[in-house]
């Protein structure tokens, strides 16, 4: 898989977040990963760095607040709120990645998945953030 496929495949987890009680969130995860296949090392790779998300998420939840005015994660449309905050981990705490490819990928999967808003409001966001 490209980092891009990988990168979408972990949107596409993070985004069931939004709609599971924690307690269900870990069998959505393994129902998730075993429709993607026979375990490998990106398979492995998506399930990490989406549990890191999740363990980061109060805090980057308060990143996002502090420079969200008017807009509150609360407030935000789901895939524009999940793009957002895999964009913030890939910046604040992955080190591999620039931040200008974060925003720039983020950006591009705004584009496929959210509203003709949701570009500019992810891009807005996050050029904020840094």
């Amino acid at each position: 898989m490209s980092r891009r496929e990988i990168r979408e495949k972990i949107f596409k987890l993070l985004f069931r977040a939004e709609f599971y009680e924690e307690g269900d969130l870990s069998e959505q995860r393994q129902l998730f990963l075993e429709e993607l296949g026979q375990e490998d090392k990106d398979i492995l790779y998506i399930r990490d760095k989406f549990e890191q998300i999740v363990s980061h998420l109060t805090e980057i939840d308060d990143m996002i607040n502090q420079v969200a005015q008017g807009w509150k994660t609360g407030r935000m449309g789901k895939v524009d709120l999940t793009l957002i905050r895999l964009a913030v981990y890939e910046i604040k705490f992955e080190e591999d990645i620039p931040t200008g490819v974060a925003i720039n990928e983020a950006v591009e999967l705004a584009k496929s998945y959210g509203t003709d808003d949701s570009p500019s409001f992810v891009n807005g966001i996050l050029a904020k953030l840094v």
